[in-house]
Order: structure tokens, then C-alpha cells, then sequence
């Protein structure tokens, strides 16, 4: 069994160590052998390796491969799993590649990164090493987006055993069954200035402009602009959210009578009720508080693009 490379024989990249991190019920390509075949192939001779069989034991591995020296750390899954490394490597200045193998791969999408393994690692290896910001909700960092509301409570039940089975499917499944989800009182404070006091069936925060299910929610959004995007949905049903939707597909998300969009750096929400919120495709728990901000470059990664 061959595997070709296209990164080449010659030294690949000035990190001594390098790390892989891997989701291993996660594929790509010719799997985890033919990773492990085009980093050693590329030159690579100290590599750090370990595999994890969900996203949540990722951080101890990577924090692992920090105090082993690692100056590049690959990360083989989803949106997850991206999440769950970045958490960990956030302000170490430790340079982090995607591999992008997961059920959605919303991060790599929106900087560019192909569902392509021997140019995931060549990019890794060679690419663009871009200073980035991650949002913090309520002490985690999250690299796409965060919500509550519709969303918390439609990534709840798209996760697990339904996810696996349908993959981004799950996520219209569960839509579908949540459109008359109820409007809750939402109070949200952006940078100490009161901005939305209403009912509100979700509230959103973008670090990226493509979201959950390949929405364009947030047209401007910049990963590198140390802002967050905020929005709050107002939409209540399905006839509501087929024009909410439709409008973010065009790209006019800001055109929708039930959508309100701004900017900021440190956000608050208070919920009249408790809420499912969920961050880069994760659910977490209900909360009637978020304490929600930008963390200008935090994460170092790696993008298409030559070494600058």
C-alpha cells in the first residue's frame, strides 16, 4: 500500500517538533496512515503523536504536546475538535494546522483550508502563520461562532448519535423541529451600552461570517478585526424563519425584519429563561447569563498563503 506526497523532500518547516492531535473516528483522504506518511515524508523527524476518541480529551493531549516542546501542533477532526485545541493552545503562540476531517469544517472553510490532506499539510508545513482572535463565552474560547437559544437548542439535539448518523442533515432535521421554538426575554449589553431588550429566539456571536449548517450569518465578519459579530433573531415559526433564512443565504442578513446585527468587544446576556448555548457546534448547558468577548490574536494558525 503506497501513498503518494506533494509536499516534497525537502525540509519542510522550521518547527523541530511538530504534533498530531487526532480525532481517530474522523476521515480524510487515506486516513491517519497517510498523515503520518506525508509528515514523515515532508521531513519531519521529531513528531509528537497522539489519538483521541472524543473532542473533549483533546486539550489534555495538546497541553501534553506543549510540554513536550511541540511548535506545531496538527489537529485531525471537525469544528469540534478545532475548538477543543484551540481552547488549549489560546495565547501559547504555538502555530496550530487543521486537518479538516470532521462533520463540519467550518473554520478551515472560511480561511480557505481544503478537505485536501497532502494540501492541509503542505499548508501546515509551509502556509501563512496568521495571528487570529477566538471569542471566550463563559470562560471557553470558540474559533467559528456561539449561541443561545434556536441554535443551543437545535445543535442539543443534532449532536450525538443523530449527527453521526446524518451528518450536516442533523442540523436541518433538527431545525425543522425547532422552528416554533419560543421566544425568550433577552437583554444584551455590547460594550457597556444597552442594545437589544426584547423577546428574541436566539442570540448569536460570530467570529467568521459563514455559520452552522454553511449559513452566511455575518457578512463582514474578519477573524483578524479584534470584534466580534452579535446578532439576535427575533423570528417566531416557520414562515418567520424561512424568511430569516433566506435572506442569509443571499448574503443579506442585515435586510432581514427579524434579524439585528452589530459589533463589538465584550458582550452581556441576560435570559428571562434558561437557555441551551452552544459554541463551534458543541452544546453546553442552559444558562440565563453569558459573559461573551474577543481575545485579539490568540490562536496562531496556519492558512494558505506563503510563510509572510
Amino acid at each position: 500500500m503506497g501513498t503518494s506526497s506533494t509536499v516534497g523532500d525537502a525540509t519542510a518547516t522550521a518547527a523541530r517538533v511538530v504534533a498530531v492531535v487526532a480525532h481517530r473516528k474522523k476521515t480524510l483522504g487515506g486516513g491517519l496512515d497517510q498523515l503520518r506518511a506525508e509528515l514523515v515524508g515532508a521531513g519531519v523527524e521529531q513528531l509528537i503523536w497522539y489519538e483521541v476518541p472524543k473532542s473533549r480529551k483533546a486539550p489534555k493531549k495538546v497541553r501534553r504536546a506543549l510540554e513536550k516542546g511541540a511548535e506545531l501542533v496538527f489537529v485531525w477532526g471537525g469544528d469540534g475538535m478545532v475548538q477543543r485545541c484551540a481552547d488549549a493552545l489560546a495565547g501559547s503562540g504555538t502555530a496550530m494546522a487543521i486537518l479538516p476531517a470532521g462533520t463540519a469544517n467550518l473554520f478551515a472553510a472560511n480561511l480557505g483550508i481544503p478537505q485536501d490532506l497532502p494540501e492541509a499539510v503542505r499548508i501546515g508545513l509551509h502556509g501563512r502563520r496568521r495571528a487570529l482572535d477566538l471569542g471566550r463565552i463563559n470562560g471557553e474560547h470558540f474559533a467559528v461562532m456561539a449561541g443561545a437559544g434556536f441554535d443551543g437548542d437545535l445543535i442539543r439535539e443534532a449532536d450525538g448519535r443523530l449527527k453521526g448518523r446524518l451528518g450536516r442533515l442533523a442540523y436541518t432535521w433538527t431545525g425543522l423541529r425547532h422552528v416554533r421554538g419560543e421566544l425568550v426575554r433577552t437583554r444584551v449589553t455590547v460594550d457597556g451600552t444597552d442594545w437589544f431588550d426584547g423577546d428574541a429566539s436566539c442570540v448569536l456571536f460570530g467570529n467568521v461570517g459563514t455559520i452552522t449548517g454553511g449559513i452566511p450569518a455575518f457578512d463582514d465578519a474578519r477573524p483578524d478585526d479584534g470584534c466580534l459579530e452579535v446578532g439576535v433573531s427575533t423570528a417566531d415559526g416557520a414562515v418567520d424563519w424561512a424568511r430569516t433564512l433566506g435572506r442569509m443565504a443571499a448574503g443579506r442578513s442585515e435586510e432581514s425584519p427579524f434579524v439585528r446585527i452589530t459589533r463589538g468587544r465584550r458582550i452581556k446576556v441576560r435570559l428571562a429563561a434558561p437557555r441551551t448555548y452552544e459554541l463551534d457546534g458543541g452544546a453546553r448547558g442552559e444558562v440565563t447569563k453569558l459573559k461573551v468577548r474577543v481575545v485579539p490574536g490568540a490562536l496562531t494558525l496556519c492558512c494558505p498563503g506563503p510563510v509572510s
